[in-house]
């Protein structure tokens, strides 16, 4: 089941790893429930959805990454890729690949004809090997590791046990530096390399927020359970290996920084994935999607009354694309609407919310504002839009109530919420993102923020005065009724045996 998309987007070459059929889109009626019994004065009907990325894929821990990476495998092939090297600076970016004579072929044993008849008895050719870092329990190294397998590639995976605070927190370092996703990115047959500090990206973005605006004593709390040594005294394993690959080992490397982030592609996986959730809207699974790029009033229809429009999305927000993503792709579906319907037919509901969700305290909430911002309008200027008129940092909402003490730590109230979803709905969530993305959905329906918030966008962020007899504004704008709510399920399952204290 396919769905088309607009030019210039649906000319962007893709390697699909995903399903030929989106990922689930269901209810949780049952959470629904539990929630929105406590508010039974309420005038909006909310109801709960969660999107299922972690049955995406039929690759080994599916998760958000792979749409990630999807657009980033064509470079990958290439015989002249044109990302591929370390960038420069704390960020730890994919860049333009070193300068080599050397031919690369990147599939090993490839009948590529081209490469070997452009060979000079001068040069070799050599296979690409898929480089990444991540933490101890990282779920992006994993899929990496899968898609290496996939690709017939190696992998070498570069975990840090110091980057959060999962590993010095656990009750059990030795089960939890060997079981989850470690053993399985072993089990891939990736070359997994632990070492004792955090990442040079971390350890910068922990010295900044430590120094910068909005610093915190929870941004600077070492949870690691060690000291590091100064980053000017610190070999860069990164940068090492890569050297190493390249000039000892004669590979020919190629960097994805962590969770494909800093990748120039990697925002377009989640432009993608919003087009897949307007056609998912109102449809079940198994009925045909609507032709969105030759029937443009779908579109409208889908935000408006016909359909179950997602008024709220709540996403894990980490290294960032994910999130910036989403938010290019539905700036543009909202101005493929704007274009193709008139103002009398144009849905009458507040714009949809999308939420991002903290999942780490090391860095301030401007310093991630930022990077999703940078993150939305690389992706957007890729996919037809203006970057700068389209995409504004009002359009960037993050929530960082709920990052918890640490970043891979399982407080009392993360767990909680794991707990709530495994026991309401049968649904298993990670310690490290989804349950802090559930925990914050499951605060702002129960707080009634979510009610407060929806009637809120009605009178222009002004708030109203309660009015019971007034539910319909001048223009006839319904502000009571279905309010739809979505929790994107980014996967990460794969980690829960790591964590000793989860049962």
């Amino acid at each position: 089941m396919t769905f088309p998309l607009p030019n210039p987007l649906s000319q962007i070459p893709r390697h699909p790893l995903l399903y030929a059929h989106p990922s689930p889109l269901h209810p949780l009626p049952t959470l629904t429930k539990h929630f929105t019994r406590k508010t039974s004065q309420s005038k909006i009907q909310i109801t709960l959805h969660t999107k299922r990325e972690d049955q995406a894929s039929p690759l080994a821990s599916s998760g958000n990454k792979y749409r990630k990476l999807e657009y980033i495998i064509p470079d990958i092939l290439s015989p002249t890729p044109k990302y591929g090297g370390l960038g420069s600076g704390p960020d730890r970016g994919s860049a333009a690949p070193p300068t080599s004579s050397v031919v690369t072929d990147p599939r090993p044993n490839s009948q590529n004809t081209t490469t070997s008849t452009t060979t000079s008895s001068n040069t070799k050719t050599k296979t690409t090997t898929l480089v990444t870092e991540g933490a101890l329990q990282s779920n992006h190294t994993v899929q990496v590791a899968a898609l290496a397998r996939h690709l017939g590639l190696d992998a070498v995976v570069i975990l840090h046990k110091a980057t959060g605070g999962g590993w010095g927190a656990s009750s059990d370092r030795r089960a939890f530096a060997r079981t989850g996703n470690v053993q399985i990115a072993r089990l891939l047959g990736a070359d997994v390399r632990v070492v004792e500090g955090s990442s040079v990206a971390a350890a910068a973005s922990k010295s900044a927020s430590s120094t910068g605006p909005g610093a915190s004593s929870a941004a600077t709390q070492d949870t690691s359970g060690q000291h590091e040594p100064p980053e000017e005294k610190r070999e860069d394993p990164v940068a090492s290996t890569l050297h190493s690959l390249q000039h000892n080992e004669q590979k020919v490397p190629y960097w994805i920084p962590s969770g494909a982030s800093l990748h120039p592609l990697g925002g377009l996986g989640y432009a993608r994935c919003a087009f897949e959730i307007v056609a998912q809207e109102g449809h079940r699974q198994n009925q045909d999607l609507p032709d969105l790029n030759t029937n443009l009033h779908s579109i409208s229809k889908a935000n408006g009354n016909e359909k179950q429009r997602m008024d709220y999305i709540f996403v894990a927000c980490g290294s960032g694309s994910t999130l910036g993503g989403l938010i290019a792709g539905f700036k543009l579906l909202e101005k493929m609407e704007r274009e193709s319907t008139s103002t009398t037919t144009r849905q009458q509901r507040p714009p949809r919310k999308i939420i991002g969700v903290l999942t780490s305290p090391t860095s301030p909430k401007s310093y991630h504002e930022e990077r999703v911002l940078r993150f939305a309008r690389q992706a957007a200027g890729l996919i037809g839009l203006d970057p700068l008129a389209d995409i504004t940092p009002a359009d960037v909402r993050l929530e960082d109530r709920f990052v918890g003490t640490g970043y891979g730590v399982l407080d009392a109230e993360t767990k909680a919420a794991l707990e709530t979803m495994a026991r309401t709905e049968g649904v298993l969530v990670d310690p490290v993102y989804t349950a802090k993305v559930a925990r914050a959905m499951m605060h702002w329906v129960r707080s009634g923020e979510l009610e407060a918030d929806w009637r809120c966008s009605f009178s222009g962020g002004l708030a109203e005065e309660e009015d019971d007899d007034d539910d319909d504004d001048d223009d006839g704008i319904q502000k009571s009724g279905p309010v739809n709510v979505l929790f994107i399920h980014t996967g990460g399952q794969s980690a829960l045996s790591a964590y000793a204290d989860v049962d």
